[in-house]
């Protein structure tokens, strides 16, 4: 049975989500029918932006998934979805311009996403292991894996705060060098970055989850509010 207090807890987490999730499907979906007047697709957007910041070592390919797009700092490639790599649309355009930032954020040892890169594994761990470790833990009343649950969790926690730095960080160099490396117009740009900042509200309601996901946690430990059951 789930806990009305848990609910009540990530209620608006899950409403936040539910948001930017449509905000960002529905902004790519209409500035998706609004070609670029520079006729570039979004991988030939993301490679001249790489070369015009000197980046010319870094690949960038075409992967599955939709919106799939990302950086990879541990092969230093940028790999696109279909619907960035191929179209000429604003939407892929932004997309495409943005995971270029993550590329430039790397060459220039940005500190957020060294920071992120090495919490990947943990995030990893804590969002499947920390729930069955902390309620085993309060189940058993066994302290030592309550605050094992709560540790592991806790450092998901601070994945997704740094996330944000790392991700608005990326938008603002490519909003900028969008305009400076001549595959947008100014008057585009704003278009070409809608796409960018409804897709940083996901990121800002996953960080809303995970807090207060935390402190449920907190709650049902008996540190923050009330005592465990």
């Amino acid at each position: 049975m789930i806990d009305p207090l848990y609910m009540m807890m990530i209620l608006p987490g899950v409403a936040l989500a539910l948001l930017a999730t449509f905000l960002t499907k529905s902004t790519f979906a209409k500035y998706s029918k609004v070609a670029a007047s520079s006729g570039v697709s979004g991988a030939q957007a993301a490679r001249h932006l790489l070369d015009s910041q000197g980046l010319v070592d870094v690949p960038v390919e075409i992967t599955q998934g939709f919106l799939s797009d990302h950086y990879d700092p541990r092969s230093r490639t940028l790999r696109l979805s279909p619907q960035v790599y191929q179209s000429q649309s604003l939407s892929a355009i932004g997309v495409a311009c943005h995971e270029a930032g993550h590329a430039l954020q790397h060459a220039k040892n940005y500190a957020p996403l060294a920071l992120r890169s090495s919490l990947v594994p943990v995030a990893q761990i804590g969002s499947n292991l920390a729930l069955p470790i902390f309620f085993v833990g309060l189940l058993f009343g066994l302290p030592f894996l309550v605050k094992a649950g709560l540790l592991v969790f806790g450092l998901t926690v601070l994945f997704t705060l740094v996330t944000l730095p790392v991700e608005w960080n990326a938008s603002s160099r490519a909003k900028s060098l969008m305009v400076q490396s001549g595959i947008v117009t100014p008057a585009e740009q704003p278009a070409a970055a809608a796409v960018l900042n409804a897709a940083f509200l996901t990121y800002i309601a996953s960080a809303v989850t995970a807090i207060l996901t935390f402190l449920y946690y907190l709650m049902r430990a008996g540190l923050l509010g009330r005592r465990s059951d």
